[in-house]
């Protein structure tokens, strides 16, 4: 009988596990090994030209050159011309840094914005200790969760982030499903299918309908090359 229960109790075990599994709608796309941009991926920066205009149809301030496109010292930011819903995406980028800031967040503080909802925080945020660390620095989706490691590199060294996202899932108008991430930083996974509850500081009403893709310009000339998204379907 103790056999029996036991043998029972591992089977529910594994049944939960796998139950738990099969709702990480984002785990398991990326893979770290192999960061080539896919088949079926739209190149949005790079070498020689981009697909980003300005977020409030005024004059971008922001600079392109030899693949490299420089953030505005304003706060100009730029979107993608094209909304999406699922995706996997690739950025590089390289913040500056600001010596002797009284406030971190005027710091290399950039971020990418998803679907104008919810930051993926950038920002030079290297040294940082971990009790230190808020939910505002690097890596961070803004004000919600901080990273699940620290791995930012130094000003002036390129940074990535590989990101896979499913939206927020509605019926009608009514919300059935939170958005959900994962994040690679440097190649070390800081945020594993997280459910993101609501959209982070200055982003726009969560909606079922896809959004735009924005580089936030927050008056810090960060700098991206190689950025590539590829569209899904993650039901």
């Amino acid at each position: 009988m103790h056999s029996y229960l036991s043998l029972c109790v591992t089977l529910l075990i594994c049944a939960t596990a796998l139950a738990d599994d099969s709702k990480k709608t984002t785990s398991g796309i990326i893979d770290i090994n192999d960061l080539k941009r896919p088949e079926g991926a739209v190149q949005l920066l790079g070498e020689t030209e981009h697909h980003f205009v300005p977020a409030d149809k005024s004059v971008s301030l922001w600079v392109f050159k030899e693949g490299v496109l420089v953030a505005s010292p304003k706060w100009d930011s730029v979107v993608t011309k094209t909304p999406y819903r699922d995706f996997q995406m690739h950025v590089e980028f390289n913040v500056n840094d600001v010596p002797n800031s009284k406030n971190p967040e005027q710091n290399g503080n950039s971020g990418i914005y998803i679907q104008q909802r919810y930051e993926v925080q950038i920002l030079n945020s290297f040294g940082i200790s971990a009790e230190d660390y808020k939910p505002t620095y690097a890596g961070s989706i803004y004000k919600i969760k901080k990273p699940d490691q620290l791995v930012s590199k130094k000003a002036g060294e390129w940074q990535t982030y590989d990101i896979a996202f499913r939206s927020a899932r509605f019926d009608g108008e009514t919300k059935t499903g939170d958005a959900r991430i994962t994040v690679y930083h440097n190649g070390v996974l800081i945020h594993d299918d997280f459910a993101i509850p609501k959209k982070t500081g200055a982003g726009q009403k969560e909606g079922p309908e896809p959004g735009v893709i924005k580089l936030q310009g927050h008056e810090n000339p960060v700098s991206y090359r190689n950025i590539w998204i590829k569209e899904l379907n993650l039901e």
